[in-house]
């Protein structure tokens, strides 16, 4: 059966079966997206070599060196913070937090370094999505950062702070970013628009606005080595591996 024949079905069916439900079109979709591999781009086998390359082949390195060699990083005498010396990105600071002893740490409470976005909120995450053949897919991106457990990650289509969308690192603007920030402009439909929560433990009052954009089937979309349309069922199966998908790619497509 095909893709949007086993919708319609199974619209069919809940509507005769389940007359008191509330039929949203999206989570019927998503629903069928996710009981087999509909995709028309790769199989799983071929989107696992395809991430694969991409993280052997990847030339990012990594050295450890001393907070006083971070180039464009100062410690500011007058707040005692760590910051960057165009005024953007995130800041060092430190916090002493007390309470009345519900943390294993005790009544004392305790203090900590914490990481500081500036502007507080942090940026843009965002998915495209789009119908090849009459079938939704995601655009998704190996991509490298210093943390990650594997250095390349399967990421949203944009990942990026305020700070990186502003150019304050002097480098291009990311890519596909005018889609989430305009998505006006393409007439695209946007399925999820919602502020989502960082890690409070080690990021103080993060937030990132979390995007799903579903872009017109016509919208040409330019191939890049680093970015793959991945079907929902596949996005659901490497979950299950590891940490190759990053909790951008999982908190984004929890809704659905």
């Amino acid at each position: 059966m095909k893709y949007q024949d086993c919708v319609s079905e199974f619209t069919r069916y809940l509507k005769e079966e389940c007359p008191e439900v509330v039929h949203d079109l999206l989570r019927i979709e998503t629903q069928v997206e996710s009981w087999f591999d509909w995709s028309q781009i790769a199989t799983l086998a071929q989107v696992i070599e395809w991430y694969e390359t991409i993280k052997n082949n990847c030339n990012m390195t990594i050295e450890e060196i001393k907070l006083d060699d971070c180039r464009g990083w100062h410690f500011n005498n007058t707040d005692g913070w760590i910051k960057h010396e165009s005024g953007e990105f995130f800041m060092v600071q430190g916090l002493r937090i007390s309470q009345s002893g519900s943390r294993e740490v005790g009544s004392g409470g305790w203090d900590q370094p914490i990481l500081t976005q500036v502007g507080l909120d942090g940026g843009l995450l965002g998915i495209l999505r789009k119908r090849i053949k009459g079938v939704p897919h995601y655009l998704l991106e190996a991509k490298a950062e210093p943390g990650n457990p594997d250095l390349v990650q399967i990421s949203p289509t944009l990942q990026a702070t305020f700070s990186n969308l502003r150019c304050a690192h002097k480098g291009r603007r990311p890519l596909f970013a005018d889609l989430f920030e305009h998505p006006e402009k393409t007439k695209s439909n946007v399925l999820f628009d919602q502020w989502m929560s960082e890690d409070g433990g080690r990021l103080y009052k993060k937030r990132n606005k979390g995007l799903l954009v579903e872009v017109d089937k016509d919208y040409e979309i330019e191939d890049r080595e680093t970015f793959q349309w991945f079907s929902l069922w596949q996005i659901k199966q490497l979950i299950k591996t590891n940490s190759w998908v990053n909790p951008h790619v999982r908190g984004i497509i929890s809704h659905l």
